[in-house]
């Protein structure tokens, strides 16, 4: 009786140690692939997703300010024109736009130039050549000096200055000896003609100036 207990005693001990030393079953995470990550990451899937995959929309660069183009360039009062009539030396010279928004030349008299660009210009001083001495004259237009731009308010040295190109707020306002204490720096009024009409904006200092603005920097309440 006393080895049969053993003997079951035994078989038991055994039975336990195989459990024991049985290897547990492994959770093996499945291996993430590059369209998966792509998709974790970036919020979107792989080019060979399914359902078919929509393209990122492309980041396009805006520059600070725009600069002034002769072709698409308003003409007005205090633009300096530099016109040349091939062949006619006697009519190719530098007209200053006057007060009327006009030039006067030699043979064809006033010329409306206000409003016009380079090339509008060159055209109607062609058309009227053309009806009285030219049979076909060829003109071409282009801007010497433009018209100066105004800065105004809270600013050292306040008044008129000669404009050139690239022109921004901020390099309007240090050529006007810059802000003084009691000056608002963040934006400013700048009036502008849109169709002739004066408008006034409100620009930030890394706003493009065009000729002709007038610039009035505020003044701050505290």
């Amino acid at each position: 009786m006393r080895r049969c207990r053993l003997l079951t005693l035994l078989l038991a001990t055994l039975a336990l140690t195989a459990c024991v030393h049985q290897p547990r079953p492994v959770a093996v995470a499945k291996p993430v692939e590059k369209s998966e990550l792509d998709a974790l990451a970036y919020g979107r899937r792989a080019p060979d997703c399914r359902p078919p995959c929509v393209a990122a929309a492309p980041v396009v660069a805006v520059p600070a300010f725009a600069p002034v183009e002769q072709h698409s360039y308003a003409l007005d009062t205090g633009d300096k024109l530099r016109i040349v009539v091939f062949g006619q030396d006697a009519l190719s010279n530098t007209y200053t736009v006057d007060a009327a928004g006009s030039l006067t030349m030699p043979l064809i008299g006033v010329v409306a130039a206000r409003g016009l660009t380079t090339r509008g210009l060159s055209a109607a001083i062609a058309a009227k050549l053309k009806q009285s001495f030219i049979r076909d004259p060829y003109v071409a237009v282009e801007v010497d000096t433009y018209r100066p731009f105004f800065v105004l308010g809270e600013v050292t040295y306040p008044g008129q200055y000669p404009y050139v190109p690239q022109m921004t707020v901020e390099k309007a306002v240090a050529i006007a000896g810059g802000f003084t204490p009691r000056a608002f720096k963040d934006r400013v009024s700048v009036t502008r003609k849109f169709h002739g009409v004066p408008t006034r904006i409100k620009l930030p200092m890394q706003s493009a100036v065009q000729p002709g603005d007038a610039i009035t920097v505020g003044e701050r309440w505290f």
